[in-house]
């Protein structure tokens, strides 16, 4: 009985009523308590008996407080095995996530905005990795607006929905018309190409067509030499919220506090999920246990998904909260989120 694959049917239902018990209360949960709600009229000495069992097998502890049991970390995985993610948000929470999200343009306010609602709905810590990366996205267009003498807005807008704007001083001042000529040329010969693909081809002509294009290479050679088609080289924004909502017994208050100086630190966050959540998985992953990466968040669950544009990965969303929390109801709103990320965009874009 090693192993969650060998507990019996009556083992799974005992231990599963124990686990869905205590994330509701919080107590220890004792033989009679599962009597007065168990489905095959089990008394209170054979559920005594399962229930030493799933101890002997490593599921279940007693503190030393109480004549109940609490479940152990590998109860908690076997609990989380058992979801099948098919559970549905109320429409009071669905309504929460929409209005929240609905109709954002920028990747990183809606991660932002993300981790926020997520603290809300699982009442953990709401954690977000926007990646940004310098190569990977192809222009969809630029556009550049004249703010005064020598000062433009360049705005350019990849196929991903990321928007990057910068305001460009300029050496030589240019008109409207020379911005809008120098809009059009970028937009009519690159829309689709890579942005470094973009960069290296613009150079180039910068060479060979300067004779041909004059008037109009001049203009492009100035929003090109000021950082107009600029991309940074890649970045990691953090965004995290919630870790008031992790109220911990008085004996985890030194755990909460290396919580908290992890989740203050943006990158052992940035490395905590990617270390536990792959770019390539379909679903959201479940991690009790986060010693694996950062050895004092042994009694802490992360709860994650990528974020997704299409194919491309842009990032990650999770929740971290303790061992005792709401499985089912955080991963469904994490996969929840993790279907609008992708659905909002293609609708901005």
């Amino acid at each position: 009985m090693g192993q969650a694959s060998g507990i019996g049917q009556r083992e799974r239902e005992i231990l599963t009523a124990i686990v869905q018990t205590y994330i509701s209360t919080g107590e220890p949960v004792g033989s009679r308590t599962l009597a007065r709600s168990n489905r095959e009229n089990l008394s209170p000495a054979s559920i005594r008996n399962v229930m030493s069992d799933l101890a002997d097998a490593g599921f279940l502890e007693q503190p030393h407080t109480s004549s109940g049991r609490v479940p152990t970390a590998q109860a908690y995985r076997f609990y989380a095995n058992q979801l099948t993610g098919e559970a549905r948000l109320s429409p009071a929470d669905e309504g929460l996530i929409q209005g929240t999200l609905q109709g954002l343009i920028d990747v990183q306010e809606f991660m932002e905005r993300t981790s926020h609602v997520l603290s809300l709905i699982s009442h953990g810590v709401g954690v977000t990795v926007s990646s940004v990366p310098g190569q990977g996205h192809a222009l969809e267009h630029v556009y550049f607006q004249r703010l005064g003498d020598k000062k433009v807005l360049a705005v350019v807008v990849m196929r991903n929905g990321i928007v990057r704007d910068r305001v460009l001083r300029l050496t030589d001042d240019l008109t409207v018309s020379d911005l809008e000529v120098a809009a059009n040329y970028i937009n009519q010969n690159f829309r689709g190409w890579e942005m470094d693909a973009v960069r290296n081809e613009i150079a180039r002509r910068l060479q060979q067509e300067r004779a041909e294009y004059d008037r109009l290479m001049r203009s492009v050679e100035e929003l090109y030499a000021q950082g107009a088609l600029a991309t940074e080289a890649a970045t990691q924004t953090v965004f995290v919220e919630g870790a008031a909502n992790l109220v911990i017994s008085e004996q985890d208050k030194e755990r909460l506090r290396q919580l908290l100086a992890t989740l203050e630190e943006k990158q052992r966050i940035v490395d905590l999920l990617s270390a536990y959540l792959d770019a390539r998985q379909e679903a959201v992953r479940v991690v009790v246990g986060l010693e694996e990466a950062v050895p004092h968040l042994n009694n802490f669950v992360l709860i994650g998904a990528p974020a997704r544009v299409g194919n491309e990965v842009i990032g990650s969303l999770a929740v971290i909260g303790p061992t005792r929390m709401d499985y089912e109801h955080t991963i469904t709103a994490v996969s929840y989120i993790a279907r609008l990320f992708d659905k909002f965009w293609n609708e901005t874009t």
